[in-house]
Protein backbone atom coordinates (compact mmCIF):
# COMPACT_ATOMS: atom_id res chain seq x y z
CA UNK A 1 0.00 0.00 0.00
CA UNK A 2 1.36 3.38 -1.00
CA UNK A 3 1.43 5.76 1.98
CA UNK A 4 3.86 8.50 0.88
CA UNK A 5 5.78 9.82 -2.12
CA UNK A 6 9.28 11.29 -1.88
CA UNK A 7 10.47 13.50 -4.72
CA UNK A 8 14.04 14.24 -5.69
CA UNK A 9 14.53 17.86 -6.75
CA UNK A 10 17.21 18.42 -9.39
CA UNK A 11 16.36 16.43 -12.49
CA UNK A 12 12.82 15.60 -11.36
CA UNK A 13 11.06 18.89 -10.64
CA UNK A 14 13.34 21.23 -12.55
CA UNK A 15 16.47 20.93 -14.67
CA UNK A 16 18.96 22.91 -12.61
CA UNK A 17 21.95 20.67 -13.30
CA UNK A 18 23.33 22.86 -16.15
CA UNK A 19 22.94 25.85 -13.83
CA UNK A 20 24.80 24.12 -11.01
CA UNK A 21 27.51 23.22 -13.51
CA UNK A 22 27.86 26.86 -14.58
CA UNK A 23 28.08 28.00 -10.96
CA UNK A 24 30.75 25.42 -10.13
CA UNK A 25 32.83 26.35 -13.17
CA UNK A 26 32.75 30.07 -12.32
CA UNK A 27 34.57 29.15 -9.13
CA UNK A 28 36.69 26.19 -10.20
CA UNK A 29 38.05 27.35 -13.57
CA UNK A 30 40.01 30.29 -12.11
CA UNK A 31 41.48 27.82 -9.60
CA UNK A 32 42.63 25.51 -12.40
CA UNK A 33 40.09 22.88 -11.35
CA UNK A 34 37.45 23.17 -14.07
CA UNK A 35 36.01 20.14 -15.81
CA UNK A 36 33.76 19.31 -18.76
CA UNK A 37 30.00 18.82 -18.78
CA UNK A 38 30.55 15.12 -19.48
CA UNK A 39 32.75 14.90 -16.39
CA UNK A 40 30.01 16.61 -14.39
CA UNK A 41 27.39 14.14 -15.57
CA UNK A 42 29.58 11.08 -15.08
CA UNK A 43 31.33 12.00 -11.85
CA UNK A 44 29.70 14.90 -10.00
CA UNK A 45 25.97 14.89 -10.66
CA UNK A 46 24.23 13.49 -7.62
CA UNK A 47 26.81 14.90 -5.19
CA UNK A 48 25.87 17.72 -2.87
CA UNK A 49 28.00 20.88 -3.09
CA UNK A 50 30.27 19.75 -0.27
CA UNK A 51 31.13 16.42 -1.88
CA UNK A 52 31.43 18.00 -5.34
CA UNK A 53 34.06 20.50 -4.19
CA UNK A 54 35.92 17.85 -2.21
CA UNK A 55 36.00 15.57 -5.26
CA UNK A 56 37.22 18.33 -7.59
CA UNK A 57 40.13 19.08 -5.28
CA UNK A 58 40.84 15.39 -4.63
CA UNK A 59 41.14 14.37 -8.29
CA UNK A 60 43.62 17.21 -8.79
CA UNK A 61 45.69 16.18 -5.79
CA UNK A 62 44.89 19.28 -3.77
CA UNK A 63 43.82 19.58 -0.16
CA UNK A 64 40.72 21.50 0.85
CA UNK A 65 40.35 22.72 4.43
CA UNK A 66 37.06 23.04 6.28
CA UNK A 67 37.13 26.85 6.28
CA UNK A 68 37.91 27.12 2.57
CA UNK A 69 35.26 24.51 1.79
CA UNK A 70 32.64 26.54 3.62
CA UNK A 71 33.65 29.67 1.72
CA UNK A 72 33.43 27.88 -1.63
CA UNK A 73 29.96 26.50 -0.82
CA UNK A 74 28.74 29.97 0.17
CA UNK A 75 30.15 31.54 -3.03
CA UNK A 76 28.61 28.87 -5.19
CA UNK A 77 25.20 29.33 -3.50
CA UNK A 78 25.36 33.08 -4.17
CA UNK A 79 26.26 32.56 -7.83
CA UNK A 80 23.50 29.97 -8.27
CA UNK A 81 20.94 32.33 -6.74
CA UNK A 82 21.90 35.00 -9.29
CA UNK A 83 21.57 32.52 -12.15
CA UNK A 84 18.04 31.39 -11.25
CA UNK A 85 16.61 34.89 -10.92
CA UNK A 86 15.74 34.88 -14.60
CA UNK A 87 13.22 32.10 -13.94
CA UNK A 88 13.11 28.37 -14.59
CA UNK A 89 10.88 25.89 -16.38
CA UNK A 90 9.74 22.75 -14.54
CA UNK A 91 9.88 19.33 -16.13
CA UNK A 92 6.61 18.37 -17.89
CA UNK A 93 4.06 16.97 -15.49
CA UNK A 94 6.11 17.52 -12.32
CA UNK A 95 4.13 20.39 -10.83
CA UNK A 96 0.81 18.88 -11.89
CA UNK A 97 1.64 15.59 -10.18
CA UNK A 98 2.82 17.30 -6.99
CA UNK A 99 -0.32 19.42 -6.81
CA UNK A 100 -2.51 16.40 -7.49
CA UNK A 101 -0.86 14.33 -4.74
CA UNK A 102 -0.68 17.12 -2.16
CA UNK A 103 -3.35 16.61 0.46
CA UNK A 104 -4.01 13.05 -0.71
CA UNK A 105 -0.70 11.51 0.38
CA UNK A 106 2.13 12.69 2.62
CA UNK A 107 4.84 14.21 0.41
CA UNK A 108 8.54 14.75 1.04
CA UNK A 109 11.33 16.38 -0.90
CA UNK A 110 14.72 14.69 -0.62
CA UNK A 111 17.58 16.56 -2.26
CA UNK A 112 21.34 16.87 -2.14
CA UNK A 113 21.03 20.59 -2.91
CA UNK A 114 21.20 23.35 -0.34
CA UNK A 115 17.95 24.78 1.00
CA UNK A 116 19.05 28.16 -0.38
CA UNK A 117 19.05 26.56 -3.86
CA UNK A 118 15.69 24.86 -3.39
CA UNK A 119 13.34 27.19 -1.52
CA UNK A 120 13.47 30.11 -4.02
CA UNK A 121 12.56 27.73 -6.84
CA UNK A 122 9.70 26.15 -4.89
CA UNK A 123 8.41 29.66 -4.26
CA UNK A 124 8.64 30.49 -7.97
CA UNK A 125 6.55 27.41 -8.73
CA UNK A 126 4.18 28.05 -5.79
CA UNK A 127 4.59 24.53 -4.38
CA UNK A 128 6.49 25.24 -1.16
CA UNK A 129 3.54 24.19 0.99
CA UNK A 130 2.94 20.99 -0.99
CA UNK A 131 5.72 19.17 0.88
CA UNK A 132 5.24 17.99 4.44
CA UNK A 133 8.97 17.31 4.88
CA UNK A 134 12.01 18.74 3.08
CA UNK A 135 15.45 17.17 3.50
CA UNK A 136 18.42 19.08 2.06
CA UNK A 137 22.21 18.88 2.09
CA UNK A 138 22.36 20.73 5.41
CA UNK A 139 20.40 17.96 7.11
CA UNK A 140 22.76 15.06 6.42
CA UNK A 141 26.38 14.12 7.00
CA UNK A 142 26.70 12.23 3.69
CA UNK A 143 25.08 12.85 0.31
CA UNK A 144 23.46 10.34 -2.01
CA UNK A 145 24.14 7.44 -2.66
CA UNK A 146 24.30 7.29 1.13
CA UNK A 147 20.78 6.45 2.39
CA UNK A 148 20.76 9.03 5.20
CA UNK A 149 18.64 11.59 3.36
CA UNK A 150 15.89 9.08 2.62
CA UNK A 151 16.02 7.65 6.12
CA UNK A 152 15.54 11.17 7.45
CA UNK A 153 12.69 11.82 5.02
CA UNK A 154 10.73 8.77 6.24
CA UNK A 155 11.48 9.65 9.84
CA UNK A 156 10.25 13.18 9.22
CA UNK A 157 7.03 12.01 7.61
CA UNK A 158 6.31 9.80 10.60
CA UNK A 159 6.89 12.76 12.91
CA UNK A 160 4.36 14.82 10.94
CA UNK A 161 1.90 11.91 10.56
CA UNK A 162 2.41 9.75 13.70
CA UNK A 163 -0.91 7.96 13.18
CA UNK A 164 0.06 6.62 9.73
CA UNK A 165 3.09 4.48 10.75
CA UNK A 166 4.79 4.93 7.37
CA UNK A 167 7.31 2.20 6.55
CA UNK A 168 10.02 2.71 3.89
CA UNK A 169 8.55 -0.03 1.68
CA UNK A 170 5.22 1.87 1.73
CA UNK A 171 6.84 4.93 0.16
CA UNK A 172 7.82 5.58 -3.43
CA UNK A 173 10.88 7.65 -4.35
CA UNK A 174 10.94 9.49 -7.66
CA UNK A 175 14.54 9.79 -8.87
CA UNK A 176 16.61 10.47 -11.99
CA UNK A 177 20.17 9.36 -11.10
CA UNK A 178 21.93 6.11 -10.19
CA UNK A 179 23.10 7.72 -6.93
CA UNK A 180 19.54 8.69 -6.02
CA UNK A 181 18.23 5.22 -6.81
CA UNK A 182 20.94 3.62 -4.69
CA UNK A 183 20.20 6.00 -1.82
CA UNK A 184 16.48 5.21 -1.76
CA UNK A 185 17.01 1.49 -2.32
CA UNK A 186 19.44 1.18 0.56
CA UNK A 187 16.86 2.93 2.76
CA UNK A 188 14.35 0.25 1.72
CA UNK A 189 12.29 2.50 -0.55
CA UNK A 190 11.16 1.40 -4.04
CA UNK A 191 12.00 3.83 -6.84
CA UNK A 192 10.24 5.19 -9.90
CA UNK A 193 13.01 6.48 -12.19
CA UNK A 194 12.59 9.12 -14.88
CA UNK A 195 14.97 9.37 -17.85
CA UNK A 196 15.44 13.13 -17.49
CA UNK A 197 19.19 12.83 -16.83
CA UNK A 198 20.23 9.27 -17.68
CA UNK A 199 19.06 6.65 -20.20
CA UNK A 200 17.08 3.64 -19.04
CA UNK A 201 20.11 1.33 -19.01
CA UNK A 202 21.78 3.55 -16.39
CA UNK A 203 18.79 3.43 -14.04
CA UNK A 204 18.96 -0.17 -12.90
CA UNK A 205 17.36 -1.00 -9.58
CA UNK A 206 14.24 1.11 -10.10
CA UNK A 207 10.96 -0.84 -10.05
CA UNK A 208 9.83 1.21 -13.04
CA UNK A 209 11.55 3.52 -15.53
CA UNK A 210 9.55 6.10 -17.47
CA UNK A 211 10.36 8.94 -19.85
CA UNK A 212 8.23 11.67 -18.28
CA UNK A 213 5.99 12.42 -15.31
CA UNK A 214 3.54 13.97 -17.76
CA UNK A 215 1.24 10.94 -17.90
CA UNK A 216 1.69 9.70 -14.32
CA UNK A 217 -1.29 9.68 -11.98
CA UNK A 218 -1.87 8.60 -8.40
CA UNK A 219 -3.39 5.38 -9.77
CA UNK A 220 -0.16 4.63 -11.66
CA UNK A 221 1.88 5.15 -8.51
CA UNK A 222 -0.39 2.81 -6.58
CA UNK A 223 0.11 0.13 -9.23
CA UNK A 224 3.88 0.41 -9.09
CA UNK A 225 4.07 0.02 -5.32
CA UNK A 226 1.67 -2.90 -5.34
CA UNK A 227 4.25 -4.85 -7.36
CA UNK A 228 2.02 -5.17 -10.40
CA UNK A 229 5.12 -5.17 -12.60
CA UNK A 230 5.18 -8.94 -12.18
CA UNK A 231 1.88 -8.99 -14.08
CA UNK A 232 3.07 -6.69 -16.87
CA UNK A 233 1.52 -3.42 -15.70
CA UNK A 234 4.83 -1.60 -15.25
CA UNK A 235 5.96 -2.59 -18.75
CA UNK A 236 2.66 -1.27 -20.08
CA UNK A 237 3.16 1.99 -18.20
CA UNK A 238 6.68 2.37 -19.62
CA UNK A 239 5.37 1.97 -23.17
CA UNK A 240 2.74 4.69 -22.69
CA UNK A 241 5.25 7.24 -21.37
Amino acid sequence: MLKAVIFDFDGIIVDTEPLHYRAFQKILVPLGLGYSWDDYVNCYMGFDDREAFLEAFKVNGRDLGVTELGELIARKASIFEEIIRDGLKPYPGALELIRDLSGKLPLALCSGALSSDIIPILKQFEITNAFDVIVTAEDVAASKPDPESYVRAVRGLNAVFPDKLIMPRECLAIEDTPAGIASAQTAGIPVLAVTNSYPTEKLGGAVCVINSLGEITLENLMQITQGLDANGNVAELRQRS
